[in-house]
């Protein structure tokens, strides 16, 4: 196991009514902006609950965060919340809004344009934020990160700033889900973990259990919440997975992959494809082409998850991706590029991009744009 630092400052507040706990989370005499998506929040009946908890506060609303957030959109709340002096974030959404909201809590203290903080990589002088999540995916509540895009030149890339200083989760604001959503975010929770795992073996024993557990879990429950998303139980299992997935616990002391996601984002930056999609088209892909490097922990791996114990050590490996693979294809996603309508020619863009940029990805900083090209081979 490998040296590491771990702190995690988010207080979760789990439950049925946990959003009238709001108030007593913000501090008294804040000036608040509440971000928001579209207007689903207004139909499952959060933005109510979110008004009421806030009486008393001086509030101010911002509306039209996007699926992968875009920062022509974020600059307008940057704009607003330094018109309204704001110095409190409420995030109201998905990961999409949350994300969108971290890079606004930096935006707040910073005088030039925001997309100068994206690109540099981070930014941790911002103003403090809270988040009730209603769409579980991206863990988003519970860590640092956000991903960014920019609309006029097709661009996406990660962000860190700060932790949400809380997160309220409530299971039963899931319940309206369309279930193209549900599966998106069942497919990004899996890769999460995935690129924490599939790495080195024998790193910790600890760490390949928790994430095996939150594999076995999202397997488990992800066939009655795809057919119904109003089982309090099974949807409270898929967002603490989705919390889980992505909140340091299962990443310490071991080896990050990220390959499968730095790929997946330059999909939706150059087609709009939803991210859990594009993950679930690339990580077979970089399974099958990384299969030699990976193969310890493929073997592993298809003896823990999926019960793979017969035949020999390829024939396992082969079926671990397929059934890896079949996975996804039941939650109703893609799984290769050929079904998204993406040929040759964004697989060149993303190499020539990788190129220009001079990076390189996986837990040992070798998957090149040569060898993202031989992925996207092998997603066709």
């Amino acid at each position: 196991m490998e040296n590491f630092i771990f702190q995690n400052p988010t207080k979760l507040i789990f439950g049925k009514g946990m959003i009238a706990q709001l108030a007593k989370e913000i501090p008294a005499g804040k000036r608040v902006m509440v971000t928001f998506g579209g207007g689903s929040v207004k139909k499952n009946g959060v933005y109510d609950q979110v008004k009421e908890a806030l009486k008393g506060f001086d509030v101010t609303e911002f509306w039209g965060i996007e699926a992968n957030p875009k920062i022509e959109t974020l600059r307008k709340a940057i704009q607003l919340g330094k018109e309204k002096k704001v110095d409190f974030l409420l995030a109201v959404g998905g990961g999409s809004v949350l994300d969108g909201t971290k890079l606004i809590s930096a935006g707040l203290m910073y005088e030039g344009d925001a997309w100068d903080l994206v690109l540099k990589g981070s930014y941790r002088h911002t103003v403090p934020l809270g988040a009730v999540l209603t769409l579980p995916a991206t863990g988003s509540e519970m860590n640092s990160g956000a991903v960014i895009s920019r609309l006029e030149t097709a661009e996406k890339y990660p962000f860190y700033s700060n932790f949400p200083v809380f997160s309220v989760l409530d299971p039963t604001v899931t319940f309206s889900l369309p279930v193209y959503q549900v599966a998106c975010g069942i497919a990004d929770t899996f890769v999460h973990v995935m690129e924490q795992y599939m790495t080195t073996p024998g790193q910790s024993r600890l760490m390949d259990r928790w994430a095996e557990g939150i594999f076995h879990s999202l397997i488990e429950i992800a066939p009655e919440i795809i057919e119904r998303q109003d089982n309090y139980d099974k949807m409270a299992d898929f967002m603490l997975c989705a919390t889980m997935g992505l909140n340091g616990f299962i990443a310490l002391g071991v080896k990050q992959d990220w390959a499968t996601h730095m790929i997946g984002h330059e999909l939706t930056a150059l087609h709009g494809l939803t991210h859990g999609a594009t993950l679930a088209i690339v990580l077979p892909g970089l399974l099958r082409t990384l299969k030699e490097k990976k193969r310890a922990k493929l073997l592993q791996y298809g003896e823990r998850i999926w019960g793979i114990t017969e035949g020999s050590e390829e024939d396992r490996i082969e079926e671990a991706i397929a059934r890896t693979e079949a996975f996804f294809k039941s939650l109703g996603l893609p799984t290769r590029l050929g079904e998204a309508q993406i040929g040759e020619e964004t697989i060149r863009e993303i190499e020539r991009r990788f190129t220009e940029r001079k990076v390189a990805f996986g837990e040992d900083q070798d998957v090149t744009a040569a060898v993202a090209r031989q992925v996207l081979e092998n997603c066709k």
